[in-house]
């Protein structure tokens, strides 16, 4: 459920003025409000986003402007589909770059 157009878009007061104070864009600022919702005050700025386990440094472009803070630094981490399809696919993609890289290799003979 979205929230009431009355009210407006939840802007933690806290980092918004952490970004009015910085002066430096290039430093992130630290924050835990993955709720928060993108300013454009905050443009141009990077912004660590806590994701459970360590802080994701997120630069700020206009595009990003209306959307969560919480969306751009992902809490699950994908490794891979498993199964035995999976297995020879890679076996089949790791023979390709080993013959392309042994006929980089070898060089060709001039008659």
């Amino acid at each position: 459920m979205s929230r009431s157009a009355k009210k407006g878009p939840y802007i933690d007061e806290r980092l918004l003025k952490k970004v009015m104070a910085s002066n430096d864009k290039k430093t992130p600022i630290k924050t835990w409000a993955r709720s928060c919702s993108v300013t454009p005050e905050m443009v141009g700025y990077t912004i660590s986003v806590h994701n459970g386990k360590l802080h994701i440094p997120v630069l700020i472009v206009e595009n990003m402007v209306g959307h969560k803070l919480g969306e751009f630094a992902s809490t699950k981490k994908f490794s891979r589909h498993g199964g035995r399809m999976q297995r020879e696919q890679e076996q089949v993609v790791t023979e390709k770059s080993s013959q392309q890289i042994a006929a980089i290799a070898k060089p060709e003979k001039k008659k």
